[in-house]
């Protein structure tokens, strides 16, 4: 199931702004070296191991780029790969198939990335039930791609932006002048402008938790910065009337345990600022 940031035209937008900065009056070195009508055809060969990611967006770039390229696809997004793997091949015009290179791997190197750490994260807390998010320490302007990136990794978004969730951190608690303000603020703006939104507050320690459970009217309580005996606590404490979610310090060593006292939840702001893009390469053949 897509998400909703992923419309075709938002895609769409994303592309031509990237072929905007790369290409603009032209591509000017197959423009002078390669003949007007030569046809050819490449493949995606794969230099790493991991997760593929961007193979979808690969033919909405080729596509955009021109319309005639022909892409035959060998590998799906989501599939496991390793060196020596095509993942798809596209033929028909050569300046198109080179104009497009670039922006093909750029994407797709990064989402790879992306989408091998998160499955790597993911593999961690399998059957603790909970669920690995994202957060929005992205790239700007290629966020949706890097979110896309983590869903195809196994991973669960958070919110995409500051517009689709009402998360009240800690300096918004503290500029509110406390947690009590700070929900209800968030209430009568909502009721002012019609707004339905959910709510999530976070909390530094236990008494915060406590005081979101005595105001109530939130949908969650993010546990931020919490040592594993404190965040079981704090779940105990919160006995799921409010979904959890921990967030803050939490590495690889350390998730198992955290997904282990129950939370809902657990953020990871590496899933997409923390990784290494894997080696892709796009190779003409005969």
């Amino acid at each position: 199931m897509k998400a909703s940031y992923l419309t075709q035209d938002a895609i769409r937008a994303f592309i031509r702004q990237a072929l905007q900065e790369d290409v603009a009056d032209g591509d000017h070195s197959s423009l002078a070296a390669i003949p007007a009508d030569a046809q050819n055809q490449a493949k995606l060969l794969v230099k790493d191991e991991g997760i593929l990611a961007g193979v979808e967006l690969a033919w909405k770039i080729f596509h955009e780029v021109d319309p005639a390229l022909r892409m035959e696809v060998l590998l799906q997004d989501g599939a496991e790969i390793k060196h020596g793997d095509v993942a798809f091949t596209v033929h028909g015009k050569a300046q198109s198939i080179l104009t497009a290179e670039r922006l093909v791997l750029n994407c797709m190197q990064r989402m790879s990335g992306i989408a091998t750490y998160t499955k790597s994260i993911a593999k961690l807390i399998e059957g603790t039930g909970a669920k690995l998010l994202d957060t929005r320490k992205t790239t700007p302007n290629f966020r949706m791609m890097e979110k896309w990136a983590v869903l195809i990794g196994g991973g669960t978004n958070h919110r995409f932006g500051l517009y689709d969730m009402i998360m009240l951190k800690d300096n918004h608690v503290d500029y509110a002048g406390g947690i009590k303000q700070a929900i209800e603020a968030t209430h009568a703006y909502l009721q002012k402008v019609g707004k339905q939104l959910k709510i999530e507050v976070e909390t530094r320690n236990l008494d915060e938790v406590r005081q979101v459970l005595e105001i109530g009217g939130v949908d969650r309580i993010m546990l931020d910065n919490f040592e594993v005996e404190r965040l079981r606590e704090a779940v105990e404490l919160i006995g799921g009337r409010f979904e959890t979610e921990a967030s803050g310090g939490i590495t690889e060593e350390t998730i198992r345990a955290v997904a282990e006292t129950g939370v809902n939840y657990i953020s990871v702001g590496a899933l997409t600022h923390s990784n290494r893009s894997l080696d892709l390469s796009l190779k003409a053949f005969k």
